[in-house]
């Protein structure tokens, strides 16, 4: 066979080497990269306001809402007397409180029929009671939900606490018609009501969120926190006046200043500034400290529970 001799021109040897560098550069970046120790993506989480990355929270406020609704028919699924016993169970608690504190004990209520005086305190205890009881067991009780879904956990006491609401909604309706059947007018404290309800909210969300945190490492919490919140009632003026004497002790208990205050706005007795004051401080510390401990806690949830 004939050799033939191919000849080059300088412009399609040029255009050769520049597609064989071409080439050689297309084979570099197809190779695997070598292993490293440091991560080529670093995943930071974002800025958070109080501890929690509130945009993100916004995001998920359907969730809330949807997970609120959820536990609110959960509770009263395949009962006789459904939301009733929002009603029924402050109610029954007054009639046992009078008779016994009452007919029986002889104490005072402040000039004021002991049935409502009783009714009044009862009403911020027993949603505080309910909600950091379902709040604190509501992790726990969301195993699936938290393992295989992310979102902010936060929601899921939170809901909790918001489902409460409900049943604090219709009894106070009772306490209304109390009031009127007692003829007790409505007096100018009534206007700071709703700050007393916001206090109420945030020590259970704050008492709530921290004992589901230790709920899901600790078990013991779950049975724990039924004596636990009975011992605080008992602790707390819900069937008797703060005494005066050592009253500074009482007001270290921040359900003292909320029970307080809703007394006072709804019968228009003079409020004790000392107590409210020192009441709501310790909710703010408490509400702190549960988000900074939920917050710490929170990267064990799914593994733990």
């Amino acid at each position: 066979m004939d050799q033939q001799n191919i000849v080059l021109t300088p412009e399609t040897a040029n255009n050769l080497q520049a597609a064989a560098s071409a080439l050689k550069e297309e084979e570099k970046t197809s190779r695997p990269l070598p292993a490293s120790d440091e991560p080529l993506v670093t995943i930071e989480p974002g800025r958070k306001s109080f501890g929690f990355d509130l945009a993100e929270l916004w995001r998920y406020r359907e969730l809330l809402y949807f997970l609120t609704w959820r536990d609110i028919k959960v509770r009263y699924k395949q009962t006789v007397l459904g939301a009733t016993w929002a009603v029924m169970q402050p109610l029954l608690l007054m009639a046992i409180f009078t008779f016994i504190f009452s007919r029986l004990g002889g104490i005072q209520s402040n000039n004021v029929p002991y049935p409502i005086f009783a009714y009044a305190a009862l009403l911020p205890w027993t949603f505080f009671a309910n909600a950091v009881s379902n709040s604190g067991n509501s992790l726990v009780g969301s195993t699936n939900l938290i393992t295989k879904v992310y979102f902010p956990r936060v929601i899921i006491p939170a809901a909790a606490v918001c489902a409460g609401l409900v049943d604090f909604g219709l009894a106070f309706i009772m306490l209304i018609a109390m009031m009127f059947y007692y003829h007790i007018g409505v007096q100018i404290g009534i206007l700071l009501l709703p700050v007393f309800i916001f206090l109420m909210i945030i020590l259970a969300l704050g008492v709530g969120m921290l004992m589901s945190a230790l709920n899901v490492k600790y078990r013991d919490v779950r049975h724990a926190l039924p004596f636990l919140i009975q011992i605080w009632m008992f602790a707390s003026p819900v069937m008797y006046p703060v005494p005066v004497r050592n009253s500074w002790l009482f007001a270290l208990n921040p359900m003292t200043g909320i029970i307080g205050g809703f007394r006072s706005s709804l019968f228009g007795k003079p409020f004790d500034w000392f107590t409210l004051g020192t009441s709501t401080v310790i909710i703010v510390l408490v509400l702190i400290s549960a988000v900074f401990t939920f917050n710490r806690m929170e990267k064990s949830f799914a593994d733990v529970i």
